[in-house]
């Protein structure tokens, strides 16, 4: 009876979480110590270093690479003149692994035809949405559809009930793709409807980050799910190693049902957000539901990462929706973002929102941490009269990073930009939405590792109702955020050394 809180007590320490950490931490010494030994008296090594860092530094001035991700590992070689250059050719670069990346291509370039845009579908748009989504279409590439069906949920406890109902509706498959998996109420709901249907003889699976539900799940949670009939993907597992690999999440939210209903947003299958569990105060978040042709794009989503590292089917026709809403409301398109290519998908969604905006730009975001491209963006709108609206969290999950993004207040103000805090908790939607025309719902953040490093999807709504919704949501939210003023960033001190440092540096956190 007294083994008990001894054997909790040595599971708290020596989990998988604890252990990678001191391996790692172990590694970062024994590197240094390594380091320290041969540099030591060696004057003609040192200068090999140094010349090496200042070819890295001209490298980088030369290659066609994000500034922020540049101007990040200048400052740390500058900082750093004999350890920088030797580091940059160790995890300099941000590409994902090579295993993991020539998978994924090789699936997705198998499957771009299942991808093409079929006419007609944007001929009623206007010029600015119809480029927007011809973008989209070509580099994604993801196609636009009409013949669909949206529904916005403004918090996670309303879109819950719904996606228990459509789960449980399930005839032939169910696809979930989450970034962070706990046990909870919220997962205890989803699972016990899996383990039916999949009893049912439905074709279950489940896609989740490795990284992200390190701490929610139990050891064993693979064997269970499988034993159960539900196929698991643990994606990029967590290794005991220093790599910037591990950079690579799989924060994507997806739900497929039947082909025929999805939903993304940024809420992940934990308790914090249906507010089941207070962490932050309250959990502010928001998904989409879709019904009909644009849930094709999901389906495709999650079927070439399944393929990917557990390859199944070739051919996807068996996935496709069977059933069409009988609806004309504007057109859809889900689009995902990945850091297998060059093409910043997510961050140009996000620019040419701006860009074009006429009137106003409402924008959800957890956190702020963006190059000189998007905050030139944010404060050139609000220059020419846009109404650009920030809303950020009041009560932060990151103190680090909350710092970070208020460091951008005193430029963004000063052009005009209004930025509120959510003063009942934390704000954890991802969303923007202009002049009633455009919208977007998704996973991804306004910070570097979302726009550039993370796997990523949103939806794209052109000329949709559920634009005004959202809409309709910032404008009921606004009231209870604390409006910032200039005044208010002096006690946030966005001119010392830290805030100047961690700007510069953000990008290789």
């Amino acid at each position: 009876m007294f083994r008990l809180p001894i054997v909790k007590f040595f599971n708290r320490i020596f989990n998988r979480v604890t252990i990678t950490v001191v391996l790692v931490a172990l590694q970062v010494l024994w590197l240094l110590w390594a380091f320290w030994s041969f540099t030591a008296g060696r004057v003609w090594l040192n200068g090999a270093l140094k010349a090496l860092s200042i070819l890295i530094v001209l490298y980088l001035v030369r290659k066609d690479e994000n500034s922020a991700y540049k101007i990040g590992w200048i400052v740390l070689i500058g900082l750093l003149p004999l350890l920088g250059g030797a580091l940059y050719l160790a995890f300099g670069n941000k590409a994902p692994a090579k295993y993991l990346r020539e998978r994924m291509q090789k699936v997705e370039q198998a499957h771009q035809t299942e991808l093409a845009q079929p006419e007609g579908q944007t001929d009623a748009l206007d010029i600015s949405s119809r480029n927007l989504s011809r973008y989209v279409a070509k580099f994604g590439p993801y196609p636009a559809w009409r013949d669909t069906a949206a529904h916005y949920f403004s918090c996670g406890e309303e879109m819950y009930p719904q996606l228990l109902a459509d789960l449980d509706k399930a005839e032939k498959f169910i696809f979930l793709e989450f970034f962070i998996l706990r046990s909870g109420k919220m997962w205890d709901g989803v699972e016990q409807i899996l383990r039916r249907k999949a009893a049912q003889g439905v074709d279950v699976r489940l896609i989740y980050d490795d990284f992200g539900s390190l701490l929610g799940l139990p050891s064993d949670f693979v064997i269970r799910m499988e034993k159960a009939h539900i196929r698991c993907i643990p994606f990029n597992p967590v290794v005991p190693l220093v790599s910037l690999v591990m950079n690579h999440r799989d924060h994507r939210k997806i739900v497929v049902v039947d082909g025929n209903v999805a939903y993304t947003g940024g809420v992940n299958l934990a308790d914090e957000y249906i507010n089941a569990e207070q962490r932050f105060g309250y959990w502010k978040d928001a998904a989409i539901r879709l019904e009909g042709a644009a849930v094709w794009n999901f389906t495709v989503m999650f079927l070439n990462v399944w393929n990917a590292f557990r390859p199944q089917e070739t051919d996807y026709t068996a996935f496709a929706p069977t059933r069409l809403p009988a609806v004309q409301d504007g057109v859809v398109q889900p689009y995902a973002d990945s850091p297998l290519d060059e093409e910043p998908l997510a961050e140009t969604v996000y620019l040419d929102i701006l860009s074009q905006a006429q009137r106003y730009v409402y924008i959800y975001t957890p956190y702020l941490a963006v190059g000189e491209e998007m905050l030139d963006a944010l404060k050139s709108a609000a220059k020419r009269g846009v109404d650009v609206r920030l809303i950020l969290p009041g009560i932060p999950d990151k103190k680090l990073v909350f710092r970070l993004s208020r460091s951008y207040y005193l430029p963004l103000l000063r052009a005009g930009v209004r930025i509120y805090e959510f003063t009942p908790g934390f704000l954890h939607a991802k969303c923007y939405v202009s002049d009633d025309r455009v919208a977007v719902v998704g996973s991804i953040n306004m910070d570097y590792r979302s726009l550039f490093l993370h796997f990523e999807c949103g939806t794209l709504l052109f000329h949709n109702s559920q634009i005004a919704a959202l809409r309709k949501d910032v404008e009921r939210t606004l009231p209870q955020c604390r409006e910032i003023m200039r005044s208010d960033c002096r006690t946030n001190l966005p001119g010392t050394a830290l805030d100047s440092l961690l700007r510069l540096l953000s990008p290789l956190m």
